[in-house]
């Protein structure tokens, strides 16, 4: 009986081992109840050909690891260098990388695979670690490494996954014609590096390839040097620091290293302004109006040939800031009834030959959305449900409301009731003012509760046809009231505004703070922007003291950057490959601002005393490279939340 009870507990223990060993394997570092994640890497046991094999005419590459691995975003993450036109086929496959090159070999030449930090094992992805493969076709490998940053030319941020390609021929040509001769991928840094470089004299570029054959067309983004690339290794030494305890130190360790130079090649990328203009299309919602939308602005003033009406004095003309869109008001008469517009329209486009501005005709048949006869069908169906609804109230006895709706010229923006004492009163009206009468505007000023007269001017925006700004001298801690009587503008199709009254309040000046920027290694031609976030608030050129003042700030925290108007026109502008100009120079203030009210502050900032590569902000910075949270990570988070 005994020995029956001492076998069932037997068989008993060793089935629940059994269960114990299973689950374990089913489910390794699973979580708290499956023990610590594994934090061991994957590690090579064999490569084919071996690491820098040379004279190899192989095409295939296998690397065997000791563990179940995968190759993350093979697409984004490896390059091979040379660049290949034809994509090689990269494949992980249990515990296998094949790397199979389509392209033909070249002679004497170091081949690089670049992995970067793609090979994680298949249960905990475990990075491998930034690793590079290499072999050479010659009798030697090629070991000098070119590295760098790539940022966006207008606002430093790190360009992530832009190609970067050196060229042996230092021809201007080279990067329209040829495919680089050796190639890297930035990281979420915008960090790159170019490796297997051979002993010479390079230029170097950047690309966002998008048609995959290494070389510049027009529409891509683009970075270039002007400076010589020369690769060279430096002897250099690496100090490891023991420290006896957190005070005192034990050794240091000096452990001798090569150094490839250059190693802080910064390149700014931008994307060439589109100068090829052609009509992309035309619209017509309203009876009203059509527009007219070009690819490029131009300074050429289409003309307009009539081939179902009469064209002289027909229209008003509306640019918009850019100049590529144009809007034409049709001026009222029975134009605006007809239906279809049909004319001969001849403008400036280029030649897709020779890149030349040529003059074309196109016959364009413009007809609205919503035809006239459709509208005034409208207007008269709601007309008569009014008035059946106005029969209804009389019924009930009210008289009230007797006057049909009426439409009416709307101010668009509006007026607002809090105004900054640098600040103005915009108006954006419904169609082109035919009639303002400036005497029907009041602008008072409130004194010891009586409002008084209170001297202003109203004025077109430029060439808007639409836009206004009532300008005044605003008084920090005074009340405005604004008026504007009925019937003051008068639209181009007859219709009027309704009075409008607004009380506008200037806040006190000890309710603002300042800021006062002295910048001294820029001039006149730099304009300084205020940024909230990443939005300009405020943009001021350098004075001739060297200073940008920002008086009335609200109270907020405020990040400064200013570019080079090289070319005197207020904005920044992308550069040019064909003429070698460089997007206009920007630079950003590493520190934050915290503007307090009825408090100034000034500061010293010298633009170009950091690399381009520390100054813009982290706060500011979209780019952000964090990595993904590893099973070491994991691991001490599990032991912190366990304290």
């Amino acid at each position: 009986m005994y020995r029956k009870i001492y076998i069932s507990l037997l068989l008993a223990s060793c089935f629940a081992l059994v269960l114990a060993t299973l689950y374990g394997c089913a489910n390794p570092g699973s979580g708290p109840d499956g023990g610590p994640y594994d934090e061991t890497p994957p590690k090579i046991v064999k490569m084919y050909p071996e690491l820098g094999a040379t004279q190899r005419t192989d095409k295939k590459v296998s690397i065997l690891f000791n563990e179940l691995i995968k190759v993350e975003n093979i697409s984004e993450k490896v390059i091979v260098s040379p660049p290949q036109i034809e994509m090689p086929e990269i494949k992980a496959t249990g515990r296998k990388i094949s790397v199979s090159l389509i392209d033909s070999l070249k002679p004497e030449t170091t081949y690089t695979i670049d992995f970067s930090d793609a090979i994680v094992d298949n249960n905990e992805g475990n990075p491998f670690g930034n690793f590079t493969y290499y072999f050479s076709t010659g009798t030697q490998i090629d070991t000098m490494e070119v590295a760098g940053h790539v940022l966006n030319a207008e606002d430093l941020e790190p360009q992530k996954g832009v190609l970067v390609g050196l060229h042996k021929n230092l021809e201007d040509s080279a990067f329209v014609k040829l495919p680089f001769d050796r190639v890297a991928r930035t990281d979420g840094n915008g960090r790159f590096c170019i490796k297997g470089v051979a002993p010479g004299n390079y230029r170097i570029y950047a690309l966002k390839d998008m048609d995959g054959d290494f070389r510049y067309a027009p529409g891509e983004l683009l970075a270039f040097s002007r400076d010589t690339i020369v690769p060279r290794a430096i002897a250099d030494v690496r100090r490891d620091t023991l420290w006896r305890d957190t005070v005192h130190i034990d050794t240091v360790k000096l452990t001798p290293i090569t150094r490839y130079a250059p190693d802080d090649v910064v390149l700014l990328s931008f994307t060439e302004k589109r100068n090829s203009r052609m009509l992309l299309k035309t619209q017509r919602d309203a009876p009203e109006w059509f527009r007219v939308y070009f690819t490029a602005p131009s300074a050429d003033v289409p003309v307009i040939k009539g081939l179902n009406f009469d064209e002289k004095d027909a229209f008003l003309e509306q640019r918009n800031a850019t100049g590529d869109t144009l809007t034409y008001w049709l001026r009222p008469g029975s134009l605006l009834e007809q239906d279809t517009l049909q004319m001969a329209y001849t403008y400036e486009t280029t030649d897709d030959s020779t890149g030349l501005a040529i003059s074309r005709t196109d016959t364009l048949e413009l007809v609205p959305r919503l035809t006239f006869a459709k509208r005034a069908k409208q207007k008269a169906e709601e007309l008569e449900k009014w008035e059946k609804q106005r029969e209804k109230r009389h019924k009930r006895g009210d008289f009230s409301n007797e006057q049909p709706p009426k439409e009416y010229l709307t101010l668009g923006k509006g007026l607002a009731g809090t105004l900054s004492p640098l600040g103005n009163v915009h108006f954006s009206f419904s169609e082109p003012p035919a009639r303002i009468d400036t005497a029907a505007f009041h602008l008072q000023l409130k004194r010891d509760s009586v409002f008084e007269d209170a001297p202003f001017r109203l004025e077109r925006d430029s060439a808007a046809l639409l836009d206004y700004t009532l300008y005044a001298e605003w008084r920090p801690g005074q009340e405005y009231e604004l008026t504007i009587d009925s019937a003051a503008v008068t639209g181009l199709y007859g219709l009027e505004n309704r009075k409008t009254t607004q009380s506008i309040h200037i806040p006190s000046e000890d309710s603002y703070g300042a800021l006062f920027l002295i910048i001294p290694d820029v001039d006149t031609t730099a304009v300084v922007e205020l940024l909230s976030g990443d939005k300009v608030v405020r943009r001021e050129r350098v004075n001739a003291r060297h200073g940008a003042d920002f008086f009335y700030l609200n109270t907020d925290t405020y990040y400064v950057r200013l570019f080079v108007d090289a070319n005197g026109n207020g904005r920044w502008d992308e550069g040019c490959y064909a003429e070698g100009r460089q997007a206009e120079e920007v630079f950003y203030c590493p520190m934050h601002f915290d503007v307090k009210a009825n408090w100034d502050i000034e500061q010293t900032w010298r633009a170009r005393e950091l690399p381009r590569t520390q100054q813009k902000p982290k706060e500011l910075i979209k780019q952000k490279d964090a990595g993904k949270a590893t099973p070491k990570s994991r691991n001490s988070e599990r032991a912190a939340a366990k304290k």
